[in-house]
């Protein structure tokens, strides 16, 4: 069975995803997923940041396996492709049995934000006092778009929404779609809550432009040399991990800041660490992407569209 992106985009929705991506967190930092470090390749199609990547990803959890191939070439912006393309293999686990080739492309965009909503939802009531009332985002592609439509599902209050951009004429056209205000990269980190989800190789959001008790979601610039954030804003926060080894290992903002991961996401939605999250001062959630993640969507996906084909 082959399932197409238009296919995906007609069954995949949050409502689903972002609760299937919470446990799927959780079963992660328990040890119930088994999911070795991605082989990721250099495409060597050009001598400059246009050189793209080949990734790897399988993994084995619950009665499903699966194996992601995903590629990142930055240079796609200029020749109005998407930056990332990916295919997804879902397997039954007792047999090895193909259950469905999947696009996963919109898979990698919403599984993502799902990640991001899971987080907020854990550690906004641990960090803000009071709940926060701004979102700003530093970027203004899919993954900025795709947040604002998770976090919606579990920030009902999200109004005041800043969008900046390298592109100003992006930033307008996000802000026209989403009711949200185009402005400089200063406003948007003054917000409560930050998300930076940019392709930019050196650091985009400085952390003397962030308020003393932001929450930043760092979801862009994977790979070990690459980074969003200054060194300012690394080590002045409380730094929450998708999952400790791959962001360690694969995160350029933790790596070159040489900032400590000091909690596990999963971790804290099991409870754990809890009492850790500082009401002050700054929290920064990291992530990389993980294999398991693009399974429980695939999963959600190929079980949806055998119901729908019944």
């Amino acid at each position: 069975m082959y399932i197409s992106e238009q296919e995906v985009r007609a069954v995949l929705k949050y409502e689903a995803l972002i609760p299937a991506i919470r446990q799927a967190l959780i079963d992660y930092s328990a040890g119930r997923v088994n999911q070795p470090q991605r082989m990721i390749l250099r495409a060597g199609n050009a001598d400059d940041l246009r050189n793209g990547w080949f990734a790897v990803m399988p993994v084995v959890a619950g009665d499903v396996m699966g194996v992601k191939t995903v590629t990142f070439y930055p240079g796609n912006d200029e020749l109005g492709l998407p930056t990332h393309m990916a295919m997804i293999e879902l397997l039954r686990r007792a047999t090895g049995e193909p259950l469905a080739l999947m696009d996963g492309r919109l898979i990698t965009e919403m599984r993502t934000a799902a990640v991001s909503a899971v987080a907020f939802e854990a550690l906004s009531p641990l960090h803000f006092a009071t709940a926060p009332t701004s979102f700003g985002t530093v970027g203004s592609g899919v993954q900025a778009h795709a947040h604002i439509e998770a976090l919606r599902h579990v920030w009902p209050a999200l109004n005041d929404i800043r969008i900046s951009s390298r592109n100003p004429t992006n930033a307008e056209r996000l802000a026209a779609k989403t009711g949200a205000r185009a402005v400089s990269v200063e406003e948007a980190a003054g917000a409560d809550v930050v998300l930076t989800a940019t392709t930019s190789p050196t650091p985009v959001l400085q952390g003397r432009w962030l308020a003393q008790n932001s929450l930043v979601l760092a979801v862009g610039a994977s790979g070990s040399t690459l980074r969003e954030l200054d060194d300012e804003a690394m080590l002045s926060s409380y730094v929450v991990a998708e999952a400790r080894s791959p962001v360690e290992r694969e995160s350029g903002d933790v790596v070159l800041s040489g900032a400590k991961v000091q909690a596990e996401i999963g971790e804290i939605l099991a409870g754990q660490n809890v009492a850790k999250i500082p009401r002050e001062g700054r929290v920064v959630f990291k992530t990389v992407g993980m294999a398991i993640e693009d399974l429980t969507a695939a999963r959600l996906v190929w079980e949806a569209r055998g119901s729908n084909s019944q």
